[in-house]
């Protein structure tokens, strides 16, 4: 089956979809676009730029975000991307995301087992929330991947957890204004062969102590630093590295790189939006 439509019409079908584009340009959102389960939005073969706002997945599973760029998004509560009331199974990648009122990606209210890969942030403020909330204790179920990401002078948010288990590897995080990684009320933090490049701010790593809602003292986040490499006087202080997860409680077969030179060479190349062609052979699709 193939159709044609607007973005928003293929985002909104029940049936699950491949959504494609037949040409290049600019999608002015006037407000967010809800995405319904089991949606691929592939921006592959053109360059699609979404401004203004966002997608926003909402009780949803199975979407994948491939080869978009989002810029300006505008008001209050404007993230480029929004998981939240348990979206499940959610995979970002290859996007370019600038310069949103609020986020550019928000993982929350229980929204689990999303991965974000081969990103490039830029020209932004608070870049990434995982759990918006202390008081949101039901988000101790989220489990984030990120990897392979250029964070390319956003200020801070890199990303900042609460409750969650996040795992980070192969990111090139540069140039950050508060710092870069953020562990908060109870997070489990694990970096591994990641690259902090400082900016004038040195510190990498901060840490926040807060109450969760079921609970009657404060607790911080912790996290655990293992063969990241640290550049321009980038510091690394970990804490509680001894309580952050296992990653082999969730999967084994994985590829760490070395933190070095060519990994920031190879990052730079490959994070963000791409000149890549879109497949021949596709699913039931919708053509914009």
């Amino acid at each position: 089956m193939k159709a044609n439509g607007t973005l928003r019409d293929g985002c909104k079908k029940t049936e699950p979809l491949w959504i494609v584009f037949d040409v290049s340009g600019t999608v002015h959102v006037a407000k967010n676009i809800r995405v319904q389960s089991y949606k691929t939005i592939d921006g592959r073969g053109q360059r699609i730029k979404i401004t203004n706002k966002g997608l926003q997945l909402k009780e949803c599973e199975h979407v994948i975000i491939c080869n978009l760029e989002f810029e300006r998004g505008a008001g209050p509560d404007a993230d480029a991307i929004q998981l939240k009331s348990k979206s499940r199974h959610v995979w970002i990648d290859r996007c370019t995301l600038s310069d949103y009122d609020d986020g550019l990606i928000d993982v929350t209210r229980q929204s689990s087992f999303v991965t974000v890969s081969r990103c490039h942030f830029f020209n932004h403020n608070k870049t990434m929330l995982i759990g918006a909330d202390p008081k949101h204790f039901e988000d101790r179920c989220i489990r984030v991947t990120i990897h392979h990401c250029f964070y390319d002078g956003t200020r801070q948010r890199h990303p900042r957890v609460r409750f969650a288990k996040v795992h980070l590897y192969n990111n090139y995080t540069r140039g950050w204004s508060v710092y870069a990684v953020c562990a908060s009320v109870e997070s489990q933090v694990l970096s591994q062969h990641c690259i902090y490049e400082a900016g004038d701010k040195k510190k990498g790593f901060e840490y926040y102590c807060e109450k969760a809602g079921d609970k009657d003292h404060e607790a911080w986040g912790t996290l655990r630093s293992e063969n990241d490499l640290f550049l321009n006087g980038a510091q690394g202080h970990m804490q509680g590295p001894n309580q952050v997860f296992g990653v082999e409680e969730f999967y084994s077969n994985y590829t760490l790189e070395s933190a070095d030179a060519e990994l920031i060479k190879k990052i730079q190349r490959i994070a963000g939006w791409q000149n890549v062609p879109r497949p021949c052979e596709l699913a039931p699709h919708v053509v914009i």
